[in-house]
């Protein structure tokens, strides 16, 4: 039974250009790795954490009886239907 098997020799992973390619390797790996893991976290936007004092205290829409709310919470868009 063989236990271990020999893929390439000692002098070809002990060489420089081997250690080279293999550094290479880890760093390349460690990037996509990084690179995925952010794309799969969702966005974070600072003005959700950070709210400016320049926002208006009057509203500027063509329905200025709607309340007003000072911070007003992202919604996903969606479309319904307006009473007749």
């Amino acid at each position: 039974m063989i236990l271990a098997l020999d893929v390439l020799p000692s002098t070809i992973l002990a060489s420089d250009w081997f250690s080279i390619l293999a550094r290479f390797v880890a760093i390349n790996t460690i990037l996509y790795v990084t690179l995925s893991i952010f794309k799969i976290v969702p966005k974070l936007y600072v003005s959700d954490f950070v709210h400016r004092g320049g926002r208006r205290s009057e509203t500027r829409s063509i329905h200025p009886d709607d309340p007003v709310e000072p911070f007003p919470a992202r919604r996903p868009f969606r479309r319904t239907e307006r009473p007749t």
